[in-house]
């Protein structure tokens, strides 16, 4: 099977798109899966101009360049409703979609997932898929109620600036360690600046991200600040240069 570009054969919009257009990687030993983020309450389609989705694409791009070497899949999850819309949790099931896509593409490969927001949101619910291994949580949105039980065996990383306007970060750290008590592993960074756009100082955060992502691929140590870190305390590490 070769990746949609349009639709898939259900006719729906295809949820998932490869980073580059690439044929399907049939040898692929794992893949990593981008999320942009969103808004609470939206049911229109995303927009052709779509902010979010366009932040993301240097985090992609920074990926994609640090496994270029490895049989790894990166693709991005597509939306059909630009918001999580409550009950619906319409990104979720985007997310879904696209695993399933990405199965049918690749085979049952090990996943990660890195989100963005609502997009972060979105991978930390879809995490309950038995071949997500991993997220990578940028400025995620974690409500005070959001579940983690369904984290157990898995990895969280998550980033936030506590400048955050949009979303807390203390509420990450506190989803961090409900996660923790599920049985999950997880790591918090608190980033020096940033904001929710984390436009500046984006390098950075790009950087950061893409060395946790390889991290959970099992390719290289955690970045610095997390792996001396040790057990999560409810505490996130400080940034350090």
């Amino acid at each position: 099977m070769a990746f949609p570009d349009h639709v898939n054969g259900s006719g729906e919009s295809a949820a998932l798109s490869p980073v580059r257009s690439l044929r399907a990687m049939r040898r692929a030993r794992a893949a990593v899966l981008l999320l942009h983020g969103g808004r609470a309450e939206a049911l229109e389609p995303p927009a052709m101009l779509n902010l979010p989705a366009l932040r993301m694409r240097p985090f992609a791009a920074s990926i994609r360049r640090a496994v270029a070497h490895e049989d790894v899949f990166v693709g991005r999850v597509h939306y059909l409703h630009r918001g999580w819309n409550g009950g619906n949790a319409h990104p979720v099931a985007d997310t879904r979609r696209a695993l399933s896509e990405l199965y049918e593409a690749v085979g049952p490969v090990p996943v990660v997932l890195v989100g963005h927001s609502m997009g972060a949101r979105a991978a930390l619910r879809a995490a309950d898929d038995p071949q997500v291994r991993g997220v990578v949580a940028l400025a995620p949105w974690c409500p005070p109620r959001e579940r983690a039980p369904h984290l157990g065996g898995r990895t969280v990383i998550a980033l936030h600036d506590e400048a955050d306007r949009i979303t807390r970060a203390g509420d990450t750290w506190d989803y961090l360690s409900r996660a923790r008590a599920a049985g999950a592993r997880v790591h918090g960074l608190r980033m020096p600046d940033g904001g929710h756009t984390m436009i500046r100082h984006a390098r950075r955060w790009q950087r950061v991200a893409t060395e946790a992502t390889t991290a959970l691929l099992g390719l290289t140590p955690l970045p610095a600040p997390l792996g001396e870190a040790g057990a999560w305390d409810g505490r996130p590490a400080l940034w350090r240069p």
